[in-house]
């Protein structure tokens, strides 16, 4: 099994575990934080949700991210051995290679222990690109199912605001508790 952090749209059990995605064998086992500080941006394009989707931004001016730690099959993570099994990995699922590459990551779990976990990082970030309220949907689903702190839902919303403010009326009907 293989520790994966998501911070963007998979946080949403329902969206990670769904019939086109990891169909059930994703165990969200925590709620962590980065150790290091980042921005939550949307900096590259999703063809399969036609808008701009999550990134971690390393720097200072960052801040601890909050996600999920999910237990995973090992044959999940890679093309090769999901096919085997005809299955989608989760390679796939989040475009490594084109639009993300897999990366290890030091996060802070609920409990306070320090873990490392497999993520996934923008590849080449790209300027100007929107996203939309059908994935940020996922997000705050994610942000609520997993009761992240007031204040952290504040952050998505205000990051969210930033990069695409037409979705800040929807965004305060659509989430009123986040």
């Amino acid at each position: 099994m293989a520790l994966v952090f998501q911070y963007g749209s998979n946080m949403s059990v329902a969206r990670l575990n769904g019939e086109d995605r990891l169909r059930g064998d994703a165990k969200p086992i925590w709620v962590a934080k980065t150790v290091e500080p980042f921005d939550l941006m949307f900096t590259v394009w999703s063809k399969s949700n036609n808008c701009a989707a999550a990134d971690l931004v390393p720097g200072k001016s960052g801040r601890n991210i909050y996600g999920v730690v999910y237990d995973v099959p090992d044959f999940l993570l890679g093309r090769d051995t999901a096919k085997q099994r005809n299955r989608r990995s989760l390679d796939a699922i989040e475009g490594e290679g084109t639009n993300y590459v897999r990366a290890m990551i030091d996060l802070i779990t609920n409990d306070g222990s320090t873990v490392r976990a497999t993520t996934y990082l923008v590849k080449d970030r790209k300027a100007d690109l929107k996203t939309s309220l059908a994935y940020v949907r996922h997000i705050f689903n994610g942000l609520l199912e997993h009761n992240l702190p007031a204040e952290y839902c504040q952050y998505v919303r205000a990051k969210v605001i930033e990069n695409n403010g037409d979705l800040e009326h929807a965004l305060l009907a659509a989430t009123p508790d986040a």
